[in-house]
């Protein structure tokens, strides 16, 4: 289960980095905004491991000899991409407006790695859906708190927030092959 809550937590970061970047434009309803960007995120980020979980099940057959490999490969290409997003400015910077199709186009850009990410599910012996939920309840907490923290102080920790999930995916990656080997 440890591993789960760690799994939630850097796949979490995407979205609390993104959640920093539309909370630094001091908007005034800062509570609903953190509200909607918790609920936009958290059922996406939840959902997506789901779907990621039952297309690694149909090809965990094939793969069967594979899967660490395929896990660890899709978890540090994850990482990867996190880590290079944390160089650079986020989509979040050219929002003047957000409305409900920005936040669906923003909750469905940062949950797309969590899909990939659901497929490294299929090497844990955890409930999907107890997965499922702690992925989108923690991805729901830190998106409602990145809100509150770009609005107080701006977007000095979006960055870092990407790194540290990049870098935690790929180490989970590499100890679910250490460990299936």
């Amino acid at each position: 289960m440890i591993d789960v809550i760690i799994l939630a937590l850097a796949l979490s970061m995407d979205a609390f980095a993104v959640a920093i970047g539309l909370g630094s434009k001091r908007l005034k309803q800062t509570s609903s905004l953190a509200i909607i960007t918790g609920i936009y995120f958290g059922i996406f980020q939840g959902a997506m491991p789901l779907v990621g979980y039952l297309a690694g099940k149909g090809l965990l057959g094939w793969l069967s000899h594979y899967t660490p490999w395929v896990a660890f490969i899709l978890l540090t290409l994850i990482g990867a991409k996190m880590i290079y997003e944390s160089m650079t400015t986020g989509i979040e910077q050219d929002i003047t407006k957000i409305s409900h199709k920005i936040m669906l186009m923003l909750a469905i850009a940062t949950s797309v790695d969590a899909m990939a990410a659901g497929f490294s599910l299929n090497l844990l012996t955890v409930n999907v859906f107890i997965a499922a939920a702690i992925i989108a309840f923690t991805t729901f907490s830190a998106s409602a708190i990145g809100v509150f923290i770009g609005a107080k102080s701006g977007t000095w920790l979006e960055h870092k927030a990407e790194l540290l999930g990049g870098i935690v995916l790929i180490v989970i990656g590499l100890k679910l092959l250490l460990i299936s080997s």
